[in-house]
Formats: C-alpha cells, structure tokens, sequence
C-alpha cells in the first residue's frame, strides 16, 4: 500500500513540473517580440527625423536679404535711373513690299531683236530705249502703201475732173444725169480708197515706231528674258524684261479689325506716320506715311489690310520683301520710364527696388504702357529714382546694396531704338499697344 501511495504521489507531481517547464520556454518568446517592436519603433523614429530634419532648417534659414545677408555683406545690383521721355505710340503688324508700278516690257509687232539697250538691274527713265527690232519689213511694206496711195489718189483726181465734165454737160442736155450720178459714185468709192490708204500708211508707220521698244515708266529693270538675235512675236507669253518701280515703293500690312476705329479717327486728324523694320524687327529700314485703308476686313483672319508709302530714296526696301511694320499713333509726352527688366510681378502687383541711401527699397509700381526695352510707369516711380535692373532674387526691402554697372535706359523717343524681339508691347491703364504676329 505504501508503493503504490508514493507512485500516485510521483504522478501527481508530473505534471505540475512540466507546466513550469512550458512557462519557462514561453518567457524568452515573449522577451523577443518587445524587443523586436523596440527596434521597430526606434528605427521609425530615425527615419522621421531623418525626412523631417531638411524641412525644418529650410523653414528656419534666414531669407536671402535677411540678417544673414546682413551678415555675409551687401548685394552686389545694377541700377539704372528713372528718366522723363517722349514715347512714341504705335501698333504693329505685318507687311510685304509691293511695288506700285509692275510693267512685263513685250514686243508689239514680230520680227528678229536686233539690238538690246539695256543691261540687267540697270535703272532707266520713262522713254528710254530698250530694244530694237528689224525694221526693214515694216519699211518695205510703208512703202508699198504710200505707192498704192498715189495710184488711188491719181485716179481720184481724174474722176473729179470727169465728174465736172459731166456734170457740165448733163447741164447743157448733152447726156443723161444718171451718167453723172454715177460719175459722182465713182469719185466717192476713190476718195474712200485713199483714205484706206492713208489708214494703212498710218499703220505701217506705227509698226516702225513699235520696232523700238522704249520703257513705259521709270523703274529697275530685271534680269533680260530674251536675248539679242532671237526672233520675237507679240504673242510670246514672257516678254523681253520686267521693270519695276520701287522709287517710291508701297507697303501693305495688316492690322487687327479692332484696331480699325482707332486708326481712322487718327486719319481724320493727321497724316500717320509708318516705320518698316527688318525680318528680325531689330534694324530700321525706312520712314513712311500711311495712305489709305482697304474698303473691307477678311473674315477668315479678322484683319485688315493697310497701305502705306516710303520713298525709298537709299533702296532699303525691295518688292516681295518681308517687313515688321509700325503704325505711330501718337507720342506720349514727358513720360516716366525705367527699363523694362527693373519691373517685378508679385501676389500684390508690379513694383520695383529702388536704392536710397546704400539700401533696397521694395517700391510698389503701376506700369502704364511696356514698349520694346522699356516701361511707362504710372505711379510709384519719380524722375532720377534708381531702380535695380539686376540682383533683384537677392533683395528685400532694407537690404544693404553695392552698386556696381549703372546703365541708363534706351531713349524711347529715339526712333532707331530697337525693342527686345520677342516681347509685346501692351498697356496696363492705357490704350494697348496691340500686334499680329513677330513684334517685341
């Protein structure tokens, strides 16, 4: 009894010593998971800081024209002075040189071109010979005609006497009036014959004066289209050469259709002033006049066409040449301008940094008018004020500056100042400035 006692005993232990053996291994598997969900929760919290750390040292950088700026020293800028000028007005558009006058010099009679009077691109005047034709055909049959008059006008002459001799004795009763009626007839059909010879003569005359071909008008003449030697007709489709005038030439350009009112009540005042500018709208060719306004607007591009004359004294302009094309409206008198680069677009508007006093001054602005390199300003500008035209990413109000390259504007009143190509030319409390296709 006392064995199987302590074998009961022995069993019951059993199993109390393998649950503390299973809460033993239990331990170390839970010691590992917060472990690891440390390691988890730190590196996170590195990788955080790591993305965040940039951010905030940005956020916390001093501006560039702040104390840190005061402290590396001044900011080197380019200035230049607000000036007082007068600023021409005008709108833009596009144009091709047409000249007025374009003659295809032909031959009207047929025979051999004896003789060529002119070389190429030589300028002639109105009446100058050009070209000779063999006269000898036309000669032969003038002659023939005059013979053929005399004989008419010989057998006229002997009919008139006829008829008086007739006429004479059909008075005394001697023959038949029909014998005079048809007397007269005959005197009439030969006064008709000499007058058809007449004609003829006339013709041939003309055939000869035809035979040299002289210049209808005064102009340039074009590369020959027939050479010397070649036989020739009236009907050749080509001709012997083109003259074109180009002294003076015409313009004809474009203009938006909302620009028309504009431009024709200015025409009711004054005569408008033209200037053509080169392909690339940066030389100035010529100086013009505006001479009339076509009578109605294309519908398909909402343009319309505009002429205009230039003397073309210096042949800056040739036929088919393309120009940019500036129609003068009026002159903005005593105006305030600073070059166009010293205006800066903010949240609040246009202003502009002037310097007073070695410092940067943020001077709010109201821009009336840009034309080419240079502003009309408004407002907030005075005359002699210098404004910054570069180093203005640098610059706050207050900052200290060193000024270094002043360059003065451009005079806008200067006709052959050139716009910056590739700009518009617009207004922002004026009348705009207004442009069809390349202009700066």
């Amino acid at each position: 009894m006392a064995i199987s006692h302590s074998s009961q005993s022995n069993d019951a232990a059993r199993p109390s010593e393998l649950n503390s053996l299973e809460g033993d291994a239990n331990k170390p598997k839970k010691s590992g998971w917060l472990w690891f969900l440390a390691i988890l929760v730190l590196a996170g919290g590195g990788y955080y800081y790591y993305k965040t750390r940039p951010s905030s040292e940005s956020k916390a950088a001093p501006a560039p024209g702040g104390p840190r700026a005061a402290m590396l020293g001044p900011v080197s800028v380019a200035v230049s002075p607000a000036l007082k000028q007068n600023v021409p007005y005008y709108l833009s558009g596009l144009g091709s040189v047409t000249a007025f006058n374009t003659v295809t010099v032909k031959s009207r009679v047929d025979g051999n071109l004896d003789k060529v009077n002119f070389k190429e691109g030589q300028f002639v005047r109105e009446g100058d010979l050009l070209a000779e034709i063999d006269p000898r055909p036309y000669q032969v049959a003038l002659e023939q005609m005059e013979g053929q008059l005399f004989r008419d006008q010989a057998q006229l002459n002997n009919a008139r006497v006829d008829f008086k001799r007739y006429d004479q004795l059909a008075k005394e009763g001697v023959i038949a009036s029909q014998q005079v009626d048809t007397q007269s007839a005959t005197v009439q059909q030969l006064e008709g014959a000499v007058r058809a010879d007449q004609a003829q003569i006339d013709t041939e005359k003309l055939q000869l004066v035809y035979c040299k071909i002289t210049a209808p008008l005064a102009g340039r003449v074009g590369l020959r289209l027939v050479d010397q030697g070649n036989m020739i007709h009236a009907t050749d489709p080509n001709g012997l050469v083109v003259i074109t005038q180009v002294e003076p030439i015409a313009v004809l350009f474009t203009l938006p259709e909302d620009s028309l009112q504009e431009v024709i009540q200015h025409m009711k005042g004054e005569e408008l002033g033209v200037q053509a500018y080169s392909r690339d709208d940066q030389k100035k060719l010529a100086t013009g006049k505006l001479l009339t306004v076509d009578n109605q607007i294309d519908p398909t591009t909402g343009t319309v066409r505009f002429k205009a004359a230039f003397d073309n004294h210096d042949l800056s302009l040739w036929p088919n040449q393309f120009v940019n094309i500036r129609l003068q409206l009026a002159v903005r008198e005593n105006a305030t301008v600073v070059p166009l680069a010293a205006i800066q677009n903010g949240t609040q508007g246009s202003y502009v940094y002037t310097v007073k006093d070695g410092k940067a001054n943020l001077q709010p602005v109201k821009v009336d008018m840009t034309q080419g390199n240079i502003a009309l300003i408004a407002n907030g500008v005075l005359v002699g004020d210098q404004v910054v035209v570069d180093g203005q990413e640098r610059l706050q109000s207050g900052t200290p500056v060193e000024v270094h390259n002043a360059a003065p504007s451009a005079p806008a009143g200067n006709s052959d100042a050139s716009p910056a190509p590739g700009k518009d030319a617009d207004h922002a409390g004026g009348p705009k400035i207004k442009k069809q296709g390349k202009q700066s």
